[in-house]
């Protein structure tokens, strides 16, 4: 059963979203709150796998609520290293969310604490400052209010099993800012790179083009149980959350840039497949790999 803390000031709002979960079989809305601080005690008191939190309330916002939730413990790290991938086939300007078939392991709830809780943030507003802060902050998904019942739901589903998971307008906004073309000096080794092996390098470069761990494996010509502990490795080491803040951390320290050729790790050439019809929460991929 996957347990639910739905914030929001306004009550209406809250008591929908939360209506619409709770008559899922597989969830179970433990809460209702007004606030970010409200919000942070309910996870912690009912150990909560998911928190959807509004941007917006009073006493503590949403975003500062998820800064809470994540400093209470990291322990998602090698629950994230096990899930699958960040998506399939690349769609630049199309991309229409964030997961995938990835399903983390260790789904148990034993050991998690109220950092093991998932946030996915909810809004009416989707600009690039909200975007940025919250994924920063630790958030794993970011959705607009206007969602869609069912995207509700599946967003909720795919977080609690540890992947990451954005609406279409987000996605597209996180695909522009890592795609937009801007001269730029010669990179330098970042040295919060340091830490990492050079195994656990060409992992996350990997991640950063949008590879899954079957497609990792393949390219290293290691097994899955292999890529899944490096991945995990680069997550705790660096101090990331998820596969998504990983793929931003590779393009904030320059390990890759949008139109990357990647030539540390060689891979195959992959074109754009056509943007998807309708709006609907769909697998994304990181800029590098949607190149056409």
């Amino acid at each position: 059963m996957i347990r639910v803390v739905v914030a929001d000031d306004q009550e209406l709002v809250r008591s929908g979203f939360a209506l619409i979960l709770d008559v899922q079989p597989d969830i179970e809305v433990v809460a209702e709150v007004g606030d970010g601080a409200e919000a942070v005690a309910a996870v912690r008191e009912h150990r909560a796998d998911v928190a959807l939190l509004d941007i917006r309330m009073p006493r503590m916002d949403g975003i500062a609520a998820c800064r809470a939730i994540g400093a209470d413990g990291t322990g998602d790290a090698s629950r994230a290293g096990h899930a699958s991938g960040v998506g399939g086939a690349g769609r630049a300007g199309h991309a229409s969310g964030v997961g995938g078939a990835g399903r983390a392991g260790g789904a148990g709830r034993a050991g998690r604490a109220g950092g093991g809780c998932r946030v996915v943030m909810l809004t009416t507003f989707d600009s690039d400052e909200y975007v940025y802060e919250a994924l920063h902050a630790g958030a794993s998904g970011f959705l607009l209010k206007d969602v869609r019942r069912d995207d509700l739901v599946h967003a909720v589903r795919v977080v609690a099993r540890g992947d990451s998971l954005l609406a279409p307008s987000v996605a597209r906004r996180l695909v522009e800012q890592y795609t937009r073309p801007a001269p730029a000096p010669a990179r330098l080794p970042d040295p919060r790179l340091d830490v990492l092996t050079g195994r656990e390098r060409e992992t996350l470069l990997l991640l950063a083009r949008g590879l899954s761990n079957a497609e990792i494996a393949a390219e290293l010509v290691v097994s899955d149980h292999t890529v899944k502990t490096h991945v995990g490795n680069v997550l705790a080491k660096l101090g990331l959350r998820d596969r998504i803040q990983a793929v931003i951390c590779a393009y904030e320290t320059g390990l890759i840039a949008a139109g990357d050729p990647s030539p540390e790790v060689a891979g195959p050439p992959v074109g754009p497949t056509p943007p998807p019809s309708g709006g609907a929460l769909r697998p994304w991929s990181s800029p590098a790999r949607a190149r056409g």
